[in-house]
């Protein structure tokens, strides 16, 4: 039976020439050889799921570490803070945007939770203003600093998943979520200190200072153009670097 496994011969036109009894050896190892051959496709298929699903994680790991390092480097330094013509305007969500968009909700809602973690922790001497919050109500505070950036982190990841699902908003997808980004961190930070402090006597200082009677335009004077400096400055440095990593994780 050797000859029939020469290559270029067709062991299954030939067993249908031969009687039926005489076939049943060669129909069995036809059947070892298929099974054999699907189980060598079945186990270079999982290898090269698992060398491409390694290769996303250590990716995502290497992002992910490299993310987190910025917005550490950010937060207790100069370059996280453009102070010019009396606006400070904070750029340590543009990481925090980056890795939501890029990497989905949950790096998104990690790297949120590292930014509310330094925003915190800078309460406790390092930024008058967080100071005198954490000294009025510290559980307020955690909340205000560290609560409202997981969840911005974790919204703007939202954001981005269920954009790129809408065809029509695909291509726009990284432009809006990266504006999303900077104009929730401002919502969530604002609504959580109105909460917990507007009635404060130290609040209602600063309103009385700004010449406001509501929450409402407490928020506006707050916020005011530094704000929208703030947003528009994440939108375009945002959404460039996603771009680039995007591109770099593509290739």
């Amino acid at each position: 039976m050797a000859f029939l496994f020469v290559k270029g011969y067709n062991i299954k036109s030939i067993c249908e020439k031969i009687n039926n009894n005489s076939c049943k050896p060669i129909r069995f190892i036809i059947r070892y050889s298929e099974q054999r051959h699907s189980c060598e496709r079945n186990k270079e298929r999982e290898e090269k799921t698992m060398r491409k699903n390694g290769k996303l994680n250590t990716t995502y790991m290497v992002e992910m570490a490299l993310l987190i390092a910025i917005i550490l480097i950010m937060a207790f330094t100069p370059i996280g803070y453009i102070k010019t013509f009396g606006l400070e305007i904070t750029l340590i969500v543009v990481p925090v945007a980056v890795g939501a968009v890029v990497l989905g909700p949950t790096a998104g809602a990690i790297l949120g939770g590292v930014f509310g973690l330094t925003s915190f922790i800078q309460c406790f001497g390092m930024s008058a203003f967080g100071a005198m919050l954490l000294s009025i109500n510290p559980a307020g505070t955690f909340v205000v600093c560290f609560v409202t950036r997981l969840v911005m982190g974790w919204l703007t990841g939202l954001i981005a998943q269920g954009l790129k699902k809408v065809k029509a908003l695909k291509g726009a997808s990284v432009f809006i979520a990266n504006l999303c980004c900077p104009l929730l961190n401002t919502l969530l930070f604002m609504t959580t200190l109105i909460l917990f402090f507007y009635q404060t006597e130290f609040i209602q200082g600063l309103a009385k200072n700004m010449k406001v009677a509501n929450p409402f335009a407490f928020v506006i004077a707050f916020v005011g153009v530094n704000g929208l400096v703030e947003a528009a400055a994440c939108f375009v440095v945002g959404s460039a670097i996603t771009k680039a990593l995007q591109h770099s994780v593509n290739k």
